[in-house]
Parts: C-alpha cells; structure tokens; sequence
C-alpha cells in the first residue's frame, strides 16, 4: 500500500503538469483565431495563476480541514473541468473564465502534495516528484502539436481533458489508499498564519528567492513557443514541439538529480543548477542565427531548472522548521505564482515593444535574483553553510 501510495502521488503530479505548457504552445494559433494582440496571452496566465495564488494560501487550512487526498481529488476535477472549457471556447473571455477554475485547480494540490513530501521523504523523491510533473508539461506540446497539425487548438485541449479525466477516476477510485498515511500526511503542519510566518528569519528573502526562480520559469515556459516563432521564424506547429524542448530538459535534469541530490544536498544543488541555467540563458546572446543553437539553449536552460524548485522546497522544513513548513510552503507557493502572474505579461508587453530578442536579457535578471536571495535565505538560517 505504501509503494501504491507514491505512485499516487506521482500520479497526481503528472496531472499537475499536463495543464501548465498547454498555453504556450497553442497560443500563437490562438490569439489569431480569437483576433487578440499575442500579450494578451498575459491575461489568461496572470488569472491562471491568481487563481492559484488564492488557493495555496487556503492550502494548509484546506488540508488539514479535508485531508490531502480530497484536496488532492477536488484539485484534479476543478482542471478538468477549465480544460474542457477552454476546448469549447469560443471567445476570448470564455478563455477568461474558465482560467479560474484551470488556477485554483493548481493552488492547493501543489502546495499540500510539496508539504508532504518535504516532510516525509528524502532529496530525491522531492526531485522524482517534480519529475513526474516535467513528464505532464512534455506530454502536452505533443499532443497541442498533433492537434495544430491535424485538427485543431481546441482538440488539443479537449484531448488533454480526457487524460487528465483518467487520472481523476484514478484518483477516485483509490481513495481508501490514502488513510494507510493520512495521519501521518497531516502531522506538523499546524498553520502559524500569513503575518508569523513573515516574521521568521529569512522567510522572506526565501519568499523573494522562490519569486524570482518561478518568474525565470514561467516566462520560458509560457513564451518559449511565441520566441521561436518570432525570433527564429519558425511554424507554429513546429515552434509547439520545439518548446517541449525545455520541459524535456527540466524533466531529464530533475530524475538525473535525484541520484546526487542527497549527497550534495539542498543548497549545493541549487548553485548547480543556476550555473547551468546561466550558461543556457547566456548561449541565447551568441551573435548566430543558427536554430539548433537555440534548440540546445532551452534543453540547457531546462536542465539548469531541474534542481532549483524541489530543492528549495525540500529545504523548507531544515530551515524553518518541521511545524511551520505547511504554512511556509504554502506561502511559497503564493509568492511563486505571483511571479507567474505578472512576470510573464510583463514580458509580453515588453517583448511586443521593443522586440522577443530580448528574452535571454529577462531571464538573466530573475535568475541573479534568485540566487543571491536563496543564499540569504541559506545564510540567515545559518543551516547547509558553504
């Protein structure tokens, strides 16, 4: 029952990525077919992932109220639901709507599943987790790709709702599975509240930190699709796979992680990481024109993400403490899905101005953020010193 358990979860994992690259790829078809400016893609991402942020701050009350396999259940039912909405769109503000669902769906399953697992499992599971959440963003590229090729945006969508419907029967039907944990699945996390939380020594630089490195992420994720169509000119069709590109790089960094995070540890990780993600970013400025020098950049700057989310969250329970983790992830997760939604429109309205060459340039910026916040974070604490 136990090794069905982490399956589970893993499960539940793959569901929670199967909705994030979808936009990105589709969306230089979309906001053609809707006759919208490509920023407003901006729009859709910040109501996504305002949604979010509303349900991983209720995310500690919510689990402990319901348990993490109802919250876990509910959550995967809530993208379903947005995903087949956004499949019988029509206009733009239907897009508009059913963002809400597709973002609260995410909010409380992300921040209560991360709290378990930071507290009960060790470095490498954390990495295998976020794995299992790269595997759902390189599935869904494929299938928009398939979709723009041969039929439409909208089957795209339809035919990622009907394997996320899968997953939630699943779910359901293995409901009895997650009493064999469920106290343990629930101990330490008493909720010490937004303005506590605050307070604790180096919450908030952690809380920048996690802002930055999602703001870098959210914006490669959601415009990478948008930068090789606008860039380097190519079909959109082609342009959805090529963006799978950076969540194969993200997915393969993350399992190959998993075999030297625990030696290494959190913090040596995490520096790991950002030196290859910068060597990614920086490839972007090399004066070619060359589209596999691209192609390359986005597998680098993937696998240079690998580390740094599960890390930084597998760190939270050493730093801050085992009773305060489920509230302070929860924050977490807030703080990243701010940078997700305004990070990536940000882009777009600046991408549209002065030309998406400038790209790598943003990147950098929030990728410096990062790490200088992270190492704060690590310093103030005063745990894994250099």
């Amino acid at each position: 029952m136990y090794g069905l358990l982490i399956a589970l979860i893993y499960l539940a994992f793959i569901s929670l990525g199967l909705p994030d690259s979808l936009l990105g790829a589709g969306w230089p078809v979309i906001h053609t077919e809707f006759e919208v400016p490509v920023s407003y893609m901006g729009i859709i991402s910040m109501l996504i992932s305002g949604s979010t942020i509303v349900s991983s701050l209720c995310s500690d009350r919510l689990t402990r109220k319901f348990s993490t396999r109802m919250v876990t259940v509910v959550s995967v039912l809530f993208t379903v639901a947005a995903l087949f909405g956004f499949s019988f769109s029509t206009k733009f503000w239907m897009l508009m709507l059913f963002a809400v669902p597709y973002g609260l769906g995410a909010g409380a399953i992300d921040a209560a599943l991360n709290n378990y697992v930071a507290l009960h499992y060790n470095a490498r599971h954390m990495s295998w987790l976020h794995c299992f959440w790269g595997f759902g963003t390189i599935i869904s590229p494929f299938v928009m790709g398939y979709a723009l090729t041969h039929r439409s945006w909208n089957d795209g969508y339809r035919m990622v709702g009907l394997i996320q419907l899968v997953i939630a029967v699943v779910l359901i039907l293995t409901l009895p599975v997650w009493k064999v944990n469920k106290g343990a699945a629930e101990e330490g996390q008493k909720s010490i509240g937004l303005r506590a939380a605050l307070k604790i020594k180096g919450v908030p630089f952690l809380l920048i930190g996690f802002f930055a490195y999602c703001a870098a992420e959210a914006t490669a994720m959601y415009w990478a699709s948008t930068y090789f169509v606008q860039v380097k000119h190519i079909a959109p069709d082609r342009a959805a796979n090529f963006a799978s590109l950076f969540y194969i790089g993200i997915t393969v960094g993350r399992f190959l992680c998993g075999f030297i995070t625990d030696k290494l540890g959190d913090r040596k990780m995490i520096l790991l990481g950002t030196s290859v993600l910068s060597v990614g970013i920086l490839s972007l400025l090399l004066p070619v024109r060359s589209e596999l020098v691209a192609l390359v950049s986005f597998v680098v700057i993937g696998l240079g993400c690998a580390p740094v989310y599960p890390c930084i969250i597998h760190s939270t329970p050493d730093n801050f403490g085992a009773e305060n983790s489920g509230a302070i992830i929860g924050i977490q997760m807030a703080s990243a899905y701010v940078g997700s939604t305004f990070v990536p429109p940000l882009f777009g309205v600046l991408g549209k101005g002065c030309g998406f060459e400038i790209m790598p340039v943003y990147l950098l910026v929030f990728t410096v953020l990062m790490i200088t916040m992270t190492e704060l974070t690590f310093r103030v604490t005063k745990k894994n010193p250099a």
